[in-house]
């Protein structure tokens, strides 16, 4: 397992952005998917975004599609999220998840929380309207 912290987290309002940063450390960064997620209060963790290893795919929830930007950077060992255009509806606590892929390796549900064996300890993003 790796360890992850998340930074950047903050107070906004509707229409900015704000940039979230996940520190990867204690294995080899370029073999781990590194994934977002969001808790809303009194709703379940949601995916949010996910950036692979191997050919660097990435894809996004349908809610975030145009507004947010996962980008991942290996000689820092770090995966951003930009967050533009923000909405109340952001409002979360926002996690970094990490999962070792291998080169090959088999197909897995990207979007399920329950693919990840490592998370951060979460940043909230507040977004006032």
């Amino acid at each position: 397992q790796v360890q992850l912290v998340e930074s950047g987290g903050g107070l906004v309002q509707a229409g900015g952005s704000l940039r979230l940063s996940c520190v990867v450390s204690g294995s080899t960064f370029g073999d781990y998917a590194v994934g977002w997620f969001r808790q809303a209060p009194g709703k379940e963790r949601e995916f949010v975004a996910v950036a692979r290893p191997f050919g660097g795919d990435t894809y996004y929830a349908n809610s975030v599609k145009g507004r947010f930007t996962i980008s991942r950077e290996n000689a820092k060992s770090t995966v951003d999220l930009q967050m533009n255009s923000l909405k109340p509806e952001d409002t979360a606590v926002y996690y970094c998840a990490a999962r070792r892929e291998t080169l090959f390796g088999a197909a897995y549900d990207y979007t399920s929380q329950t693919s990840y064996n490592s998370w951060g300890q979460g940043a909230p993003v507040t977004v006032s309207s």
